[in-house]
Order: C-alpha cells, then structure tokens, then sequence
C-alpha cells in the first residue's frame, strides 16, 4: 500500500532534526541575509498578508517528504550527491551567468543544502509514483521517456545556446546527451524525471517571484529551468545506482559470502547498460 512509502520511523525524526540544525546553522552563518529579510516586514501591513506562503508551504512539504521512511543506508548517498552534484550545476549556471541571485554570489554556498533536501524530496516522490503506475506497461513509458527528454533536450539547447562558448555549457549538453541515449530503466527515469520537475516547479516559482535569483530570459520561471529540475533529478539518481553498483561488486569481493542489506536497492542490471 502506498502508506509504507511515506511511514515515518526513528531515522525520520533524526532526519528532521538534522534539517532543523542545517536551517539554524544557515541562519547563523548569514545572519545579515536573514535580517535583510525581516527588514521587509512592514509593521503597518497585516503579517498574515507579508508571510511567503510558498516558501512555507515548499518547507513543509519538502520537511513530511524527507521524513517519510527515512534510512540513513540508502538516504546518505543521495544526500552526498546531492550536496556535489548541486555545487556543479549551481557554479555552471552562475559562471555562465544562465542565471544569478540576488547576492551575485558564484555560487553562493548558502543554495547548495537546498539540493540535498530536494534530492532526498525527489526519492519519496518517485517511490510514491512507482507504487501508483505499477500496473502501468513498461512499453507507455518507453514511448514517455522519449517524448519527454527529446523535448528537454530541444528546449535546453536554445536556452543555454548564449554561453556555449564556455566549457561549462559544452559540458553539460554532453552529459545530458550521454544520460538521454544511454537510459538503464526508462521507468525509474521517466518518473524520477516527473517528480523532479514537479517540485522544481514549485521552487522555481518562488526563488523567480522573490527575486531570490533569477535567469537571464527574466522569465518567473523559464520552462527550461523547470524542466532542468527533473535531468537533475535522474543525473543524480543515475550516479547514485553506480554507488551502489560499485559497492556492492566492492564487498562482494571483500567478503564471498556478503548478502545485500535488505534496504540495498537491487541494480546489478545497471552497469552494463551503461
């Protein structure tokens, strides 16, 4: 039942309290950014009028989604790619000035824990639309998987087309084309890819409203920025089925006799499609 992808348990307590004590040292080390922002409360205005209740609700979802059935085993690699894989993409879109933020920090340290956070979002997502569209055939997401990163791929282009004189750029329209033509579960992606966009949405929407940061097209978001959201999302899930690939190959020649932990996603399939 779709309950036991969104229980919560012990780890999930620790996961949100180390979400808690991650805002707080945020807060404390750019104290002058948060009181920048309390200093746009108008004592005059209603509160309830001045509260940012799309940053409050991404907040609260993002918080119900990392504690649903947290595991530190499986839940660290995506933590861990996410932190490094978020440095990556922020420093490529500010290098090239794709985008900037308000701070015209590149990048500012203070966005990358946000990429975790989403990347662990992203994972109780998937789980919750894998368990809805298991009846679904595997050949209706061939032909989605298809359609939908064809398209990204056609709106990427033109997008980022300004800074393809940078190796940066040049970089990432060959990364995302080798993770296009090289797809190892056309389902698992085409929903990670969903799911990501989903929540990237919501995101995008207030960091571009906010003017937390914004693109270079101006736009409150721009389609590619959204979609941009769920490649990420299936980069990162690729990388970490290698980890685990890699992992277990690694124990398994440590120790013959080593049995997959239970929480171990199963993905020896993985490596030689590849």
């Amino acid at each position: 039942m779709l309950k036991r992808y969104l229980r919560w348990n012990r780890t999930s307590y620790y996961m949100m309290s180390a979400f808690v004590a991650l805002l707080f040292l945020i807060g404390y080390i750019w104290w002058p950014l948060v009181v920048e922002y309390l200093n746009t409360f108008n004592p005059e205005i209603p509160i309830w009028w001045q509260i940012d209740w799309l940053l409050l609700g991404n907040f609260a979802a993002m918080s119900l989604l990392i504690m649903a059935n947290a595991n530190i085993k499986t839940d660290l690699p995506i933590v861990l790619v996410g932190f490094a894989g978020g440095l990556v993409i922020e420093s490529w879109g500010t290098q090239t000035n794709l985008w900037y933020y308000y701070t015209f920090e590149r990048p500012p340290l203070w966005i990358i824990p946000a990429w975790p956070i989403a990347s662990l979002s992203i994972d109780r997502l998937y789980r919750a639309l894998n368990h809805l569209t298991r009846r679904l055939p595997d050949r209706l997401f061939a032909v989605l998987y298809w359609l939908l990163f064809a398209s990204f791929y056609a709106i990427m282009i033109p997008f980022v087309w300004v800074s393809v004189d940078k190796s940066l750029t040049r970089m990432a329209l060959l990364l995302c084309a080798f993770l296009i033509l090289t797809p190892t579960d056309k389902r698992a992606m085409t929903l990670t890819f969903i799911a990501g966009a989903g929540l990237g949405y919501f995101l995008e929407r207030w960091g571009t409203t906010r003017l937390c940061w914004n693109y270079y097209t101006l736009q409150t978001p721009p389609l590619f920025a959204v979609l941009a959201h769920g490649m990420a999302a299936v980069a990162f899930w690729r990388t970490v089925q290698l980890y685990w690939v890699f992992s277990r190959r690694v124990r398994r020649q440590a120790s013959p006799k080593h049995q997959p932990h239970p929480s171990e996603p199963c993905v020896d399939d993985v490596l030689p499609t590849l």
